[in-house]
C-alpha cells in the first residue's frame, strides 16, 4: 500500500529509487559491526547509494533531531505517563538512546538519502522477472 512512497523507503531501508531490495548489508541493525555497512548499489535498478564521497555526513544532522524526538517521548513515556522523578526520566532518556542507538543511524540514512532521491516507477519495473 506504501509502496512507492518515501516512508516505505524510510521505515523499511530500502532502495529509494526502486525500493526492491534493502541499502544495508544485513537487515538486522543490531548487528554492530554491519549497523553503517551499505550495498554499493542496488541489484535491481544499479542506483549508487553513496552519491558522492562521504554523502552520509549530513545524516549526523537528521540523527540529531531523530534522536531529539526518540528522547522526548521517552521524557514523556516516562515522566507524564508513568510519574517517573526528573531522575527517573533522565535514566529513561539515556536508556532510550543507547537500545535504539543503532535504529535511530539508520533510519537517519535513510531519511538523509530519500531527501535528494525519488522514487521511479519505471525503474521499480525495469527488470521485474516474467511470470
Amino acid at each position: 500500500m506504501l509502496k512507492g512512497t518515501k516512508i516505505y523507503s524510510i521505515f523499511t531501508g530500502t532502495c529509494p529509487k526502486c525500493q526492491q531490495e534493502s541499502m544495508y548489508k544485513t537487515k538486522n541493525p543490531y548487528v554492530l559491526q554491519d549497523v553503517l555497512k551499505i550495498n554499493d548499489h542496488c541489484s535491481h535498478c544499479k542506483f549508487r547509494y553513496r552519491l558522492e564521497p562521504s554523502f552520509f555526513y549530513g545524516s549526523m544532522y537528521v540523527s540529531y533531531g531523530v534522536g531529539i524526538a526518540f528522547a522526548t517521548a521517552a521524557f514523556v513515556i516516562s515522566h507524564l505517563f508513568f510519574g517517573a522523578s526528573l531522575n527517573g526520566a533522565f535514566i529513561s532518556i539515556i536508556g532510550t538512546l543507547i537500545v535504539f542507538g543503532p535504529i535511530i543511524m539508520r533510519l537517519s540514512r535513510n531519511i538523509w538519502i530519500n531527501m535528494f532521491v525519488n522514487y521511479d516507477k519505471e525503474k521499480a519495473k525495469a527488470q521485474e522477472p516474467k511470470i
